[in-house]
């Protein structure tokens, strides 16, 4: 459904964008990640259509995705871009937000899919409250009912969670990316949270410099990285040289927290400090000139032996 042939984009001298080419097929949830400056949040607004390109093509279905140059409302029949700043008109109600551009023509139905798309969002109790006197949280709520609104095919969206609280940002996310498998609807997401990239992305892709570094299913970007600046985007990763492990190379091991298992023999290192994290023990321990993050059912201390699944 969405081809993006080759293209790059520069801010006066500064190339931003730098020859990106992928294609994302319909109902696919695609997360963006990667450091910042990275050109992210340049490349959703690309696809949407708000940049002239310096070169290559993006074609939404068989139509080219032309930029600010050639239309003067930008974007596409069936997009929707939801930004950092949300989008909203402070001084009207919360429920005339999200129905701002649904018909007046059949007023009933209008208004039950208003309270269905802020039932989604939790936040149909403040239907009738102004959009001003909202936090950020609840602003970025309100954005996400209203870019649902009129069910586009393609939804973009610029760290959608980045300003909910972390005890509503899980059931929210599940609620909105359930909802949108079920509908149909193709997303590209930006994200720096790695629950959100591993929980609700189809495919990966990792940017870096303007550039695709790769383009990953989420588990594969997990448990086979292929360098550090990968594994570090989606969590805590431990750096071994194989040297260490009596191996005599010059490769580096990226082993995760998880991937490590105590036992009463194997490699020796002795704990530093030990962290209770919820759900296991996170456990700072140093082995030769190195500190390793290894996970622990239960707290311990002193010299430890290890082996590596």
């Amino acid at each position: 459904m969405l081809r993006v042939q080759s293209i790059s984009f520069s801010y006066e001298d500064k190339e931003v964008l730098s020859q990106i080419s992928f294609s994302v097929l319909k109902g696919q949830s695609i997360a963006l990640i990667g450091e910042s400056g990275s050109g992210k949040s340049t490349l959703i607004k690309a696809l949407y259509g708000l940049l002239n390109l310096t070169e290559g093509k993006i074609f939404w279905k068989a139509d080219q995705v032309l930029g600010p140059a050639y239309h003067l409302v930008p974007g596409m029949d069936k997009m929707k871009y939801l930004a950092q700043d949300f989008d909203l008109m402070p001084f009207v109600s919360v429920a005339e937000n999200v129905g701002r551009f649904l018909s007046n023509f059949y007023l009933k139905e209008k208004a039950n899919r208003v309270n269905e798309l802020l039932t989604l969002v939790g936040m149909n109790e403040f239907a009738n409250v102004k959009a001003k006197f909202l936090s950020g949280g609840q602003m970025q709520r309100v954005a996400l009912a209203k870019v649902l609104a009129l069910e586009p095919e393609l939804l973009l969206l610029d760290e959608p969670f980045s300003h909910i609280d972390h005890h509503q940002k899980s059931k929210l996310s599940q609620h909105v990316f359930q909802y949108c498998k079920s509908k149909g609807i193709t997303i590209i997401y930006t994200s720096h949270t790695p629950e959100e990239i591993l929980m609700f992305s189809d495919e990966v892709i990792v940017m870096k410099d303007g550039q695709i570094v790769t383009k990953e299913t989420p588990q594969h970007i997990y448990e086979l990285p292929s360098s550090e600046y990968i594994a570090q985007l989606t969590g805590e990763v431990n750096l071994i040289p194989v040297r260490y492990l009596s191996i005599q190379n010059d490769e580096v091991l990226l082993i995760r927290p998880h991937q490590f298992f105590i036992s009463s023999e194997g490699y020796q290192a002795e704990i530093i400090s030990c962290y209770y994290s919820g759900r296991v023990y996170l456990l700072k321990a140093k082995f030769q000139d190195i500190i390793l993050t290894i996970e622990s059912r239960e707290p311990l201390k002193g010299i430890i032996k290890f082996q590596i699944r």
